[in-house]
């Protein structure tokens, strides 16, 4: 059956920018805009890669042309290889550590270029400035990946993987142009589940093969296979992250290995805002429409400085030099909706590890409150429930990168008989979390192997319950025996305000955000037959289920 597609075409091109269509190494040409600041040049140059349309609304680059080019840089914004204006094979991540280097080489050779090179942007635009970085060009000199990784591709293919990277790869990753159709989550295997767009579209996503295809073999994609950016980085790099961004963990991931790594810790920069992957805000939340940047430009324009201004000021002391490094803070993050604070190193001076216990296990599929979270161990409980594949766990959220804008109630799952809570008391005072959150889990299956996850939750006084941290592991559970999970949640920065609770939800699905586990040996994106699985989870006692926390001391 075909799918109705909603399609979107290129946009009109600016005409503050000159359009040139760039030769590759090959002779694939990129379409390529240059924005210029007026009076004589030459200026130092801001490049973005994106494949998401260089004038489109979506990333209202013409909107932050005038900010760059006001400061005194060059502005190139690029549609990457196979995407919008530009020719050549519509596949992410393949070739964009070559398509980087010669769009580099390209710029230096212009007469408006004095030849150093920054590049900023967010997800896949934040994965092209890690990609040119691999090319070990000379001109690069300074970075802002934001809401990304430089390990981007292998985020698509996780412990457990996330459907709606498929469905990205799906919609975005088929042909030149992006698209959107309505998708039957209850077909199976759920690798066909976006034929009827491919049917629509008249050719399939390379790039959504290719991740079946490193699925069924059991490995994963290297989009580096000259060696990974990390191991050629020498400049300095401002990590721009939002702690409600679903790609938080990963971008927190790549910022504490490089900020602990001798050789280039001291070109590290954090700066972290309450935002999710769209760049809403946690102070803004409900979001009225008219504070929506995706649909108004006034609301665009009130939210540019705050997305813009770091990387401003970065730019202007390792790119322009116009400003003293020193003046630069180390880190900077945003506690909650609360207030911005400097510092020289992530977790803050202060923070310490509080470890909260999950405790009653045999309360857990109760009710919304479940079992308890407490500061020491007590004596062992347990919980069974049963994970069925035909009735899955829902989603929360519809649409993960932008969180904020729906910030749902987890109170519709929280609830259910196969979601387990553990609630903690109501704060006598307010609690700073600022650092990473793990959580511990000892547990067996009746299958082969089981799907984990874990969402640390605040509680207002009144029930509401909004998730502020997320983790997802799988486990092997040969003969039933129980084992130890490790789940990473990322980190925060978050006030949970007096008289509120935090809560550590458990389950074994989250559909159709994530792949769901079928009960038997298949592979979850081939599996065509299910079978119910009775999990069970072990509390107290010797390695006691936990949850980890990073808190500071309110003042």
């Amino acid at each position: 059956m075909t799918a109705q597609l909603e399609t979107l075409q290129p946009s009109d091109l600016d005409p503050r920018a000159e359009q040139t269509m760039v030769p590759m190494r090959d002779g694939v040409r990129l379409a390529t805009d240059t924005y210029l600041p007026s009076g004589p040049g030459p200026w130092p140059v801001v490049l973005i890669r994106l494949p998401y349309d260089k004038n489109g609304r979506y990333t209202f680059m013409p909107h932050l042309a005038p900010h760059f080019t006001s400061r005194g840089y060059a502005f190139v914004v690029q549609d990457v290889r196979g995407r919008f204006r530009s020719e050549g094979e519509t596949m992410p991540f393949v070739h964009e550590v070559d398509d980087g280097y010669d769009t580099l080489e390209w710029i230096t050779q212009q007469p408006w270029a004095t030849g150093a090179v920054g590049m900023f942007g967010d997800s896949y635009y934040g994965f092209t400035q890690w990609a040119a970085v691999a090319s070990g060009h000379p001109a690069l000199r300074a970075i802002v990946p934001r809401v990304t990784s430089a390990n981007l591709g292998i985020w698509l293919q996780g412990d457990v993987d996330p459907l709606y990277g498929g469905q990205y790869l799906a919609e975005v990753w088929s042909d030149r142009l992006t698209h959107a159709w309505p998708i039957d989550w209850t077909h199976r295997p759920l690798a066909e589940v976006f034929n009827s767009g491919f049917d629509a579209i008249g050719t399939r996503s390379a790039g959504f093969d290719n991740l079946l295809a490193h699925a069924r073999e059991g490995r994963q994609f290297d989009p580096y296979p000259d060696g990974h950016p990390f191991e050629k980085l020498s400049i300095p790099t401002l990590h721009a992250v939002g702690w409600f961004d679903n790609i938080s963990p990963e971008s927190m991931r790549d910022y504490t290995r490089l900020s602990r790594d001798p050789r280039v810790g001291h070109l590290q920069y954090l700066v972290a805002d309450s935002t999710d992957h769209e760049n809403y805000q946690l102070a803004d939340v409900p979001v009225p429409d008219e504070l929506d940047h995706d649909q108004h430009d006034d609301a665009l324009d009130r939210m540019i400085p705050v997305y813009l201004g770091p990387a401003l000021d970065f730019f202007d002391a390792f790119l322009a030099e116009t400003r003293d490094p020193a003046t630069l803070p180390r880190v900077r993050w945003r506690l909650g909706a609360c207030d911005w604070r400097d510092g020289s190193t992530w977790p803050p001076p202060g923070a310490h590890q509080l470890l909260l216990y999950l405790e009653n296990a045999g309360e857990a599929t109760r009710d919304a409150i479940g079992g308890s979270l407490a500061p020491s161990s007590g004596g062992e409980s347990s919980v069974t429930w049963t994970h069925d594949p035909s009735d899955l766990v829902p989603s929360t959220v519809e649409n993960p990168f932008a969180f904020l804008h729906e910030f749902p109630d987890e109170q519709t799952v929280a609830a259910r008989p196969d979601v387990l809570t553990f609630t903690g008391p109501p704060l006598a005072e307010p609690l700073d979390l600022a650092g990473p959150v793990t959580v511990r889990l000892t547990v067996a299956s009746s299958g082969p192997s089981m799907h984990l996850f874990a969402k640390l939750v605040d509680v207002s006084p009144d029930g509401r319950a909004v998730m502020l941290l997320r983790g997802q592991s799988s486990v092997q559970t040969p003969g039933d025996r129980a084992q130890t999970a490790e789940l990473y949640l990322g980190h925060t920065g978050y006030r949970v305000e007096a008289r509120h609770r935090l809560r550590l939800q458990i389950a074994s699905s989250d559909f159709p955000l994530y792949v769901a586990h079928p009960g038997t040996d298949e592979h979850p994106w081939f599996a065509t037959t299910t079978s119910p699985n009775d999990q069970t989870l072990f509390a107290g006692g010797i390695g006691a289920s936990h949850l980890s926390l990073t808190v500071l001391e309110v003042g």
